[in-house]
């Protein structure tokens, strides 16, 4: 999975760079274009990687692309999948996007501070991630702040 993670936005290369580099808040029809990034990833990795990697390695990256903003309660995209039907592979990539969007400097938002993120993420438990997973990535709280303060 390490291996594939970073393959989880190569859909975007789908994506008009207009709606990619906006500064603002997206319209809901360039939000719209761009949730289109999850399928066009998947589909592009089982297009094009079959035939240069193993077939199990193409299964998780194209899993991680298409689904790695499903959210347990089904209310995700981009097929509303809900709880265990959402690869678990996808279920845990979800959680290390999401703290990385929150915590990182965007072009339309500042960074927020870790505690802030945690406590945005802990009341998402259950409703967009796993709870055992979200939990488990919160045990990890103190090691998460000791690598990002050496980062």
């Amino acid at each position: 999975m390490n291996k594939a993670a970073p393959m989880h936005d190569i859909g975007k290369i789908a994506i008009s760079d207009m709606i990619l580099q906006k500064p603002g808040t997206l319209s809901p029809e360039e939000y719209k274009m761009m949730q289109r990034h999850t399928s066009e990833g998947g589909r592009l990795i089982r297009e094009n990687m079959g035939r240069i990697v193993n077939q199990e390695f193409v299964e998780v990256a194209s899993d991680i692309a298409s689904y790695h903003h499903e959210k347990w309660n089904g209310q995700g995209y981009p097929e509303q999948r809900k709880g265990k039907e959402i690869p678990l592979c996808a279920r845990i990539l979800a959680i290390a996007d999401v703290f990385d969007a929150l915590v990182s400097k965007r072009q339309y938002k500042e960074g927020m501070s870790l505690e802030e993120a945690f406590e945005i993420m802990e009341k998402e438990r259950g409703t967009s991630f796993e709870p055992e997973l979200l939990d488990v990535f919160l045990e990890s709280k103190d090691e998460l702040k000791n690598l990002m303060q050496e980062l």
